[in-house]
């Protein structure tokens, strides 16, 4: 998993995501669909300890591979 003191923000890739909704069924406190269906993350900038945990099982989750965790230094 990712270490739980850095600074983390999540990215959706929107030319992966299938909009299969696994992320926001699972995380809707993370995640939302636009009209598309297409995931785009509700959180701007560096997340908190909890919100990092849940946005890596949300990338474990998404079949297309499209959420990402990025260092925000």
């Amino acid at each position: 998993m990712v270490g739980a003191h850095a600074g983390f923000s999540v990215i959706v890739d929107q030319d992966l995501c299938m909009g299969s909704g696994y992320c926001v069924a699972h995380h809707p406190e993370l995640f939302s669909a636009d009209a598309d269906g297409t995931a785009v993350p509700r959180a701007a900038g560096a997340l908190n300890e909890d919100q990092v945990a849940k946005a890596d099982e949300a990338a474990h989750l998404c079949p297309a591979s499209a959420i990402e965790l990025v260092r925000s230094d």
